[in-house]
């Protein structure tokens, strides 16, 4: 029985490695089997609603930092409860920056192009491709300091989570943020 099956399987590789047979049509690349519908879906990203990366909100800044596993810079001043906390080599206010506040990560701010929010809008994209992305969700409130301007709130399809796109006048997009209420509403950073 034994001998069956070694015969059975060198049978099956001989036939399947002939030299003397054609080779079998390649398989498609990765490239080449993108269909149309998604190539339109947003790119990857590390942004969440409920965190960034390996780092979720509500963590210390011990877990956080250890989830994190690199550098950070920042620490609170004195008296002060909210601080924040960017990866070595970035300057706040661009690429990215970690809000604590009561020694726990609540929210994270966006002000590059480079990053991609929660199902997919981005800096620079303007309001209507930001209603397109995310439709009724967005609840509009105008902005603070900007005559013209707006903030589009929208929340976490679960969970308490927040994502806030600010516009400039002409309505694109200048930052973003991701974090739990009341942190995600503050519209001068720790302020």
């Amino acid at each position: 029985m034994r001998t069956a099956f070694v015969v059975a399987g060198a049978l099956l590789l001989a036939a399947c490695g002939s030299p003397d047979q054609p080779a079998a049509a390649p398989v498609a690349s990765v490239s080449s089997a993108v269909t149309p519908a998604m190539a339109n879906t947003a790119p990857a990203s590390l942004a969440r609603y409920d965190g960034y990366g390996d780092v979720r909100f509500g963590m210390d800044e011990a877990a956080f930092a250890e989830a994190w596993r690199g550098e950070l810079k920042g620490a609170p001043s004195l008296g002060s409860g909210c601080f924040y906390k960017t990866p070595k080599g970035v300057t706040p206010p661009a690429d990215i920056a970690f809000m604590f506040e009561g020694g726990h990560f609540v929210r994270y701010d966006v002000g590059t192009a480079k990053g991609t929010a929660p199902g997919g809008g981005k800096v620079g994209m303007d309001e209507a491709q930001i209603r397109a992305l995310y439709g009724a969700r967005i609840v509009t409130q105008p902005h603070k300091y900007v005559s013209g301007a707006n903030y589009l709130r929208i929340a976490a399809p679960h969970g308490d989570e927040v994502l806030v796109f600010e516009t400039d006048a002409q309505g694109r997009i200048t930052r973003w943020r991701v974090g739990v209420p009341p942190q995600i509403d503050y519209v001068e950073g720790c302020g």
